[in-house]
C-alpha cells in the first residue's frame, strides 16, 4: 500500500520541513510514503472563499484516481485514538488499499465535493491547527500507528 500525504498551500515552512522529512523518511519503513504539496491555485486571494474552495477541488479530484480510499482531514470529522488509527491503517492494508491519500484542505476548507468523495474524515482534534503543524502532526501520528502495529517501544501507553 502507498500513503500519500496531500496538503494544500505553501511548500513547508524551513521549521515544519525538518519534522515532516524525518517522521515520512520513518514512514518508509513501513509503507512507501510522499508527500503532494498542491499550489493554491492562481488568482487565490481575489477569489471568494466559495470559489477557491471549488477550484482547489476541481484540483484535488483531477489528482485522485478511481480506486484511491480518500481521508479527509477535517474539524468535523470523526476523532481516532492513536490505536484506533493503527487499526484504521491496518485494515486499509488488509482491503489491499493500492493508495491511501490523507488530505489536508486549503485555508477555507474543502468543497462539497471533496467531502462527498471522502471514504473517511478524521478529525485531528476538536481544536484548528495551522495547515503547517497539521501536516507535522499527521507525519507523526502515522508513523506512530505503524510502530503500534509492529509493536515498537516509540509508542508508550
Amino acid at each position: 500500500m502507498k500513503i500519500q500525504l496531500w496538503s494544500i498551500g505553501k511548500p513547508h515552512e524551513p521549521y515544519i520541513k525538518m519534522g515532516t522529512e524525518d517522521f515520512t523518511k520513518r514512514l518508509n519503513k513501513y509503507f512507501s510514503v510522499d508527500w503532494l504539496i498542491i499550489p493554491p491555485p492562481k488568482n487565490a486571494g481575489v477569489m471568494s472563499a466559495t470559489e477557491l474552495k471549488k477550484q482547489e477541488s476541481k484540483i484535488i479530484i483531477e489528482k485522485l484516481e478511481k480506486e484511491d480510499f480518500l481521508v479527509l482531514l477535517d474539524e468535523r470529522g470523526k476523532q481516532l485514538s492513536s490505536e484506533d488509527l493503527a487499526a484504521f491503517v491496518q485494515q486499509r492494508a488488509n482491503e489491499s488499499t493500492k493508495r491511501l491519500v490523507f488530505l489536508i484542505g486549503g485555508a477555507f476548507g474543502t468543497d462539497e465535493t471533496i467531502m462527498k468523495r471522502a471514504n473517511f474524515t478524521w478529525s485531528l482534534s476538536g481544536l484548528v491547527f495551522p495547515h503547517m503543524l497539521v501536516r507535522l502532526i499527521l507525519s507523526e501520528q502515522l508513523y506512530r500507528a505503524c510502530t503500534i502495529l509492529k509493536n515498537e517501544k516509540y509508542h508508550h501507553q
